[in-house]
């Protein structure tokens, strides 16, 4: 084996567990529907943000996006998370029943037009 792979070890186990517990916080939420995360939050919009977050970020690692080289300034950060937005509230209100992990992936990709 090669010195660089030494060297890039702790990197890829580092990574693996932050993968890992990405995973692992994202698990208990993923039988979530939208109406079903809308119900157990009970007017708590900081639950339902949470559970959109963990899953967001669960698509986007696995997905390997760098948002970096989707938007850079502020402005543009904002616009994707508008765009983000509307095509949440737009796969939900199509089928109130889908999975919400479903949901946000496809809302990650219409917004990154993957």
């Amino acid at each position: 084996m090669s010195f660089a792979f030494f060297l890039a070890t702790p990197c890829l186990v580092h990574a693996d567990e932050a993968a890992e517990q990405m995973v692992q916080d994202a698990l208990p939420v993923m039988y979530h529907t939208c109406a079903s995360v809308i119900e157990e939050a009970d007017g708590d919009e900081t639950y339902v943000l949470a559970v959109v977050e963990k899953m967001t970020a669960l698509s986007i690692y696995n997905r390997q996006i760098d948002i970096g080289d989707h938007a850079t300034s502020d402005e543009d950060k904002a616009a994707l998370r508008e765009t983000f937005l509307t095509a949440l509230s737009e796969g939900c209100s199509d089928d109130k029943d889908a999975l919400l992990g479903g949901v946000v992936d496809n809302a990650v990709k219409t917004t990154l037009g993957l």
